[in-house]
């Protein structure tokens, strides 16, 4: 099996999710440190820093509960901190 890393494992990395529909502000607290935004297409962009693959699991399991079609997930900066 092929690995690709695109960073460092100890590093958080920053990932943008898209869901159909909107989810409005009161959901910012169940995505500790997220971003949400909501965007005239109908789609909702969840964006911020994930810690490692365990975390993103769990992200996604949340996201699952809501009940919001999943669109895409991607890795949008490897970096976790500008200096």
């Amino acid at each position: 099996m092929n690995r690709r890393s695109t960073g460092p494992p100890d590093q958080p990395h920053r990932y943008e999710i898209r869901l159909r529909g909107h989810l409005d502000a009161r959901w910012t607290a169940r995505f500790d440190g997220m971003t949400l935004t909501t965007a005239c297409d109908g789609t909702t962009v969840i964006e911020g820093l994930v810690v490692d693959q365990a975390a993103l699991h769990g992200l996604l399991r949340t996201l699952q509960d809501v009940g919001l079609p999943l669109l895409s997930v991607n890795l949008s900066d490897t970096t976790s901190t500008k200096d």
